[in-house]
């Protein structure tokens, strides 16, 4: 998600999130989600892209050692605020190419230090209006991910990151097809998103072929009217439906170089009251979470970086480093990681 997308996609929300009929319910997973305490490495840009993926702070000219050797410089500053997760896009311009075997650095030097990593895929450009543009290729994609890392404990696999233009039924038959298809990506290790822009679990949480899964879920309030803070709190507990011990919150994130005090529990600011709102609800259900983003994202105005980004980068070479751009933020965002 980036802020362009938030200014222009608020109207399309309603439209896009209608639920379809569900026909068979199950009981949801008894477990807790909050051992993923993580961010989403993003491209300074988009990940929406109809090219290659090259995240925030590495080169497309970079070799696999180099990329890992950067990866490894920002994992050191993430894990000093209790990072262990880390969720990096993929595209069918990215897997399978020469940039691929560089990049696999980033995910390598991850699991090698025992960091999760949530693979997810980003459909090739925004103007493909959620939906994925080649199947095929898609596939091949996955085909391609799920054989290198699907032995790979620490590697989870997100289909689909905001399966917008598509119905709740047809998105749960995609997403159900994709299992079938890709038998490597056990069920435990991988994470659907909900209906819409992954706003609303409530569907695929009751799809029984689905139940061994677990749920990707998102919730950022541009996408809403201004709320108080129990109006946010039940508004996500309310689109978690009964699945919130299997959800990770893979998307949430608000302003962070803007000085905004979310340690401020009496705040009128509705990007603080939604972001105490949504860590709240994650430390009550014991569900993990990864902030959109820790670098990347789309710039703000002319300042060249994502207002929402929780690090400001710097740094040349491999020796890069990260500072947090706002402490009540992070210390927000470990409560609502349990710590």
């Amino acid at each position: 998600m980036t802020p362009l997308r938030r200014l222009l996609l608020v109207p399309l929300v309603a439209a896009l999130t209608a639920l379809g009929g569900v026909a068979v319910t199950s009981s949801p997973a008894a477990a807790a989600t909050n051992s993923f305490r993580g961010v989403n490495w993003a491209v300074l840009g988009d990940n929406f892209s109809t090219g290659p993926l090259v995240i925030s702070g590495l080169s497309s000219s970079d070799s696999y050692a180099t990329v890992q050797a950067k990866a490894n410089a920002l994992y050191d500053d993430m894990a000093t605020i209790g990072v262990n997760t880390v969720r990096l896009p993929i595209n069918t311009h990215t897997v399978g190419t020469a940039w691929w075997s560089a990049y696999r650095g980033a995910i390598d030097a991850a699991t090698a230090r025992g960091f999760k990593v949530i693979l997810a895929y980003w459909e090739d450009g925004a103007a493909s209006g959620g939906r994925i543009t080649n199947t095929a290729a898609w596939n091949t994609m996955w085909s391609n991910v799920t054989y290198l890392y699907g032995a790979n404990t620490n590697v989870y696999f997100e289909p689909m990151n905001e399966p917008h233009g598509y119905t709740s039924a047809e998105w749960r038959n995609v997403a159900a097809a994709w299992m079938s298809y890709h038998y490597s990506a056990v069920p435990a290790r991988t994470l659907i998103g909900g209906t819409g822009y992954s706003q609303d679990l409530r569907d695929v949480c009751n799809d029984s072929r689905f139940s061994g899964t677990l749920l990707s879920f998102h919730h950022y309030a541009f996408f809403y009217t201004a709320m108080t803070y129990d109006a946010w709190r039940t508004h996500v507990q309310t689109r978690l439906g009964n699945c919130a011990s299997r959800a990770v919150v893979t998307e949430f994130g608000a302003p962070m170089s803007t000085g905004l005090n979310y340690a401020d529990a009496a705040s009128t600011d509705n990007f603080v009251r939604h972001i105490r709102a949504v860590t709240q609800v994650m430390r009550d259900n014991q569900m993990g979470g990864t902030y959109w983003p820790a670098i990347g994202g789309k710039p703000t105005g002319t300042s060249g970086y994502d207002y929402y980004s929780m690090f400001a980068l710097s740094g040349s070479g491999t020796n890069l480093n990260l500072t947090v751009r706002n402490t009540s933020g992070k210390d927000r965002l470990r409560y609502g990681w349990g710590l």
